[in-house]
């Protein structure tokens, strides 16, 4: 199964911002993507999601407004940019692709190709 790669994770402190990169390159097609969220003891929650080969984006409510997906298919990458982050925040994130569409919910059990995921930590 094609897995896509996560990376740009690292610590900030509340407030901060942080870009995330999730290389597709592997696919030979333009798939949906989303990004996605869990921390210890939680489970994996959906943070937003791009559609193939349009602007339109899905986004957790707790993340509308701080945070902004994109994606560069020249360059086969999707970013997640997250501003004004907050401790609730911390938690490994990682990115998955979803095919022919995005679905119609941010659930994780839509989506595959799951990478290794990068951390990010916010603290006070």
């Amino acid at each position: 199964q094609v897995q896509l790669v996560e990376s740009g994770g690292g610590s900030v402190q509340v407030g901060g911002s942080l870009r995330l990169s999730c290389d597709v390159s592997r696919y030979t097609f333009t798939p949906c993507v989303g990004w996605f969220r869990q921390a210890p003891g939680k489970q994996r929650e959906g943070v937003a999601a791009i559609y193939p080969d349009t602007t339109d984006t899905l986004y957790h409510d707790s993340v509308k407004g701080r945070f902004t997906i994109s994606r560069d298919n020249a360059k086969n990458t999707v970013y997640l940019q997250m501003n004004s982050l907050k401790s609730g925040d911390t938690a490994m994130y990682y990115c998955a692709a979803a095919v022919p569409s995005c679905p119609v919910s941010l659930y994780f059990g839509y989506f595959h190709g799951w990478g290794q995921g990068t951390q990010v930590t916010v603290s006070s």
